[in-house]
């Protein structure tokens, strides 16, 4: 017992310590890429932590198998380089009995991994992608910024002075667009009212902002006359209903729901999530026999190839991933030649090891 919570001391710590930095980096680009887009004003920056929160699965289902990989490596490296190993050998702790130590906290992984990939990354990308979509659907004007100029779709510009305290109503509305008159000419519509709300049309779907106090201006360059409009209340129709993007339903289906289709992107998509747990058992035992150094070679130098087995195990999966979901490549035999493969070559490295003295 004391030898096991040692290694897997040394494992999981070495581990965390890699996920840490993996993971700030992944979620700091994602989270500039979101940044982005509300400071554009495509979408509300309150929804910015949401968003990050239920992508957190996604992230942690391909860091944590890459982290555990990596952990073993340095974390055993390090043992070989205190010659902790060499003592651990001479004591009568074989190399079955050190790889049966690692599994143990590479079930607890593999555990980690599936419960992201069979549950909480499509639940996670499932509540993203309606969140988006409720964002769409709702008032193009919801994720204006106060002060400010933006672009919307249909070419229309607004700026909206203020914002209420439950930020449902604006203050000190300017919109300009671009619209056609009867006669099928086009002109510059200016509109501008003390406030303004946007609502839906419960029959139609339609989305309307409805503008109070106000007047609007229809001018075009060139043309010696203008059309000039004050009113108490107008509603501008912003889009028609049933204007919903088709979620894809093999990427945000259950796993339960994946197991009931034979369709090829289902498939794909079911192979996929099976295929993360069962990558953390492949690279562990790749890990083992390329974690062997000498004291001269430093505990980085199988670092580079490690993670050019990795990098090719993962894009083989991808790669045979969409090739299942185009129908280029045959469901029944899916990606397990791949993980066989990577078995094969790890199995090798064990033997290989062995003959050259880790025994």
């Amino acid at each position: 017992m004391i030898l096991f919570r040692y290694l897997t001391r040394e494992i999981l710590v070495t581990m965390a310590a890699v996920a840490g930095v993996l993971l700030l980096v992944i979620m700091g680009s994602r989270f500039i890429r979101y940044f982005t887009d509300a400071a554009e004003g495509e979408i509300p920056v309150a929804i910015l932590g949401n968003l990050m929160l239920f992508h957190l699965p996604g992230f942690l289902e391909l860091i944590l198998p890459l982290a555990f990989f990596l952990g073993v490596l340095l974390a055993y490296g390090q043992l070989y380089l205190n010659s902790e190993i060499t003592v651990l050998v001479a004591c009568g702790i074989s190399p079955a009995r050190l790889l049966q130590v690692s599994l143990v906290p590479a079930t607890l992984v593999a555990v980690l991994v599936g419960l992201c990939s069979l549950w909480l990354t499509p639940a996670g990308a499932l509540h993203n992608a309606l969140t988006l979509e409720e964002q769409r659907s709702r008032l193009d004007f919801t994720a204006l910024a106060p002060g400010r100029f933006q672009a919307f779709g249909g070419g229309r510009t607004a700026y909206a002075e203020a914002f209420s305290e439950d930020g449902q109503e604006m203050r000190g509305v300017f919109i300009s667009e671009r619209q056609r008159r009867g006669d099928g000419a086009p002109e510059s519509v200016v509109t501008r009212a003390e406030s303004g709300y946007q609502t839906v049309d419960p029959e139609t779907g339609s989305r309307f902002l409805v503008l109070a106090d106000g007047q609007r201006f229809g001018v075009d360059p060139g043309r010696h006359e203008a059309e000039a409009l004050r009113f108490g209340t107008y509603a501008v129709r912003l889009s028609g209903g049933g204007e919903r993007h088709e979620l894809s339903a093999a990427e945000y289906a259950s796993t339960p729901a994946l197991l009931g289709h034979d369709d090829p992107r289902a498939q794909a998509q079911l192979q996929w999530r099976l295929s993360l747990p069962l990558m953390v058992f492949v690279l562990v035992l790749m890990a083992m026999p390329l974690s062997r150094v000498n004291p001269r070679q430093g505990r980085f130098a199988k670092l580079l190839p490690a993670i050019f087995l990795h990098i090719s195990y993962l894009s083989l999966l991808l790669a045979a991933q969409d090739g299942i979901a185009r129908g280029a490549w045959p469901v029944a035999v899916g990606m397990w030649p791949i993980h066989l493969g990577y078995l094969l070559i790890g199995l090798g490295l064990l033997w290989r090891a062995q003959r050259r003295g880790m025994r």
